[in-house]
C-alpha cells in the first residue's frame, strides 16, 4: 500500500510543473489576446471591441449598449499615455460566472486626463478555442 502511495504521490509532483508550464501558455495568450482588444478599445473601435469579445460578454450586455458605456467610461479619461502589466492569473472560476477558464488580467494605466487607473480585462477560452475577452472594468 505504502508503493502504491508513494507511486500517486511521485506522479502528482511530476505532474505540477507540466501542470504550470500550460497555466503559463495560456495565461501569455490571454495576455496577448487582451492587449488586441484594448487596441480597439484604445482607438475608439467600441463595437469593433463588441465583436471581437466573448459569445459570453456579448451575450450580457448589446452591441450599441456597450459602445455607449465604454464611451461614456473611457472618452472623458482621453488616451492611453501608458499600460503596464499589474497581474495575470489563470483560474477555472469566477463569482457570477460559468465555469470555463479564465485569466484575470489587471494593468496599471495612465491616461491623458486621470494619471492612475486600474483596468481589469479578462479573458475568457471561447467555444471556438481562443481567447476572448469576457469581462472589461476601469476605475
Amino acid at each position: 500500500m505504502k508503493s502504491v502511495y508513494s507511486a500517486l504521490v511521485a506522479a502528482f509532483i511530476l505532474t505540477l510543473p507540466l501542470a504550470r508550464a500550460q497555466d503559463a501558455e495560456e495565461v501569455a495568450s490571454a495576455e496577448a489576446a487582451a492587449l488586441k482588444w484594448l487596441t480597439l478599445t484604445d482607438a475608439g473601435e467600441y463595437a469593433r471591441s463588441w465583436d471581437a469579445a466573448a459569445a459570453l460578454f456579448q451575450g450580457s450586455i448589446s452591441k450599441p449598449n456597450w459602445a455607449t458605456a465604454l464611451a461614456n467610461a473611457r472618452q472623458p479619461l482621453g488616451g492611453v499615455i501608458s499600460r503596464k502589466l499589474k497581474s495575470a492569473k489563470y483560474t477555472r472560476s469566477l463569482p457570477g460566472a460559468p465555469e470555463g477558464e479564465y485569466v484575470v488580467i489587471q494593468y496599471e494605466a495612465h491616461f491623458e486626463q486621470k494619471d492612475s487607473a486600474i483596468e481589469t480585462v479578462t479573458p475568457l477560452l471561447d467555444k471556438d478555442g481562443s481567447w476572448k475577452v469576457s469581462g472589461y472594468f476601469i476605475r
